[in-house]
């Protein structure tokens, strides 16, 4: 823990972060206590709190009051919070915006063992983080976390990915289908906030999306996080 530029908070979180990947700390497992983490990183258990917050928002640790803090399982069984989806930018043609993806970073990276599950693969295997912000005009309003396999024929130039993804899939003959999500409001974690520029207390619409192509034996998983003031006037969930 010595990036300077980060708070002491987010370096403890990140620390913990490859406690998880590593399974040192396993899926439900329970977590030392807040003052055995005050210890083991010899700092205060504010900063613990702040940094368990963290990683409870990103959804890798949840609170079970008496008990204490666990490793959280990944689920994919919810079948009652599923619906079918649409790409973003069809969802805003539908509606007369022009989708524009403002800011790309795509980044190599490896599968930690939630990843994996959701990719079908193992942990540690090389994977494509592609991340994106999206809005209409110069106001973004869409932060989107995609994660796939690493293939040799990917594109690792971020002006690949300016357009829609699933059209980029289609032109590498890769069509997705069972494309189900999860939807819920949080709070948004750090990485969140410097995207969309928010504060941590501004509520976000989070959107955990599931697609293959299981004959191309092709996962994606993204994370789409969208300010709740501006693209509630862009769904319609009646549909």
């Amino acid at each position: 823990m010595n990036d300077k530029n980060q708070p002491l908070y987010l370096q403890v979180a990140e620390n913990m972060r490859d406690n998880i990947r590593t399974e040192k700390w396993r899926e439900g497992e329970k977590i030392p206590t807040e003052f055995d983490l005050c210890d083991i990183y010899h700092v205060s258990r504010i900063t613990i709190r702040k940094a368990i917050e963290e990683l409870v928002r990103d959804n890798l640790l949840e609170k079970k009051k008496p008990k204490g803090t666990f490793v959280k399982s990944p689920t994919l069984d919810k079948s009652n919070t599923y619906t079918l989806i649409k790409s973003f930018t069809m969802e805003m043609k539908e509606f007369g915006l022009d989708a524009k993806t403002l800011r790309v970073n795509v980044i190599i990276s490896h599968a930690d063992q939630q990843i994996a599950k959701y990719l079908n693969i193992h942990p540690g295997e090389k994977i494509i983080i592609l991340k994106r912000l999206r809005g209409v005009d110069k106001n973004g309003f869409a932060f989107f976390k995609t994660f796939f396999k690493y293939e040799e024929f990917f594109s690792l130039n971020s002006k690949s990915y300016l357009g829609s993804f699933y059209q980029y899939l289609r032109n590498l003959n890769l069509f997705v289908k069972d494309d189900k999500e999860i939807v819920e409001a949080v709070l948004p974690n750090n990485e969140v906030c410097t995207w969309l520029k928010i504060s941590s207390s501004s509520p976000v619409l989070k959107r955990k999306r599931f697609t293959s192509d299981r004959k191309n034996n092709f996962y994606e998983y993204t994370e789409c996080y969208y300010i709740g003031s501006e693209y509630q006037y862009y769904i319609d969930f009646s549909k």
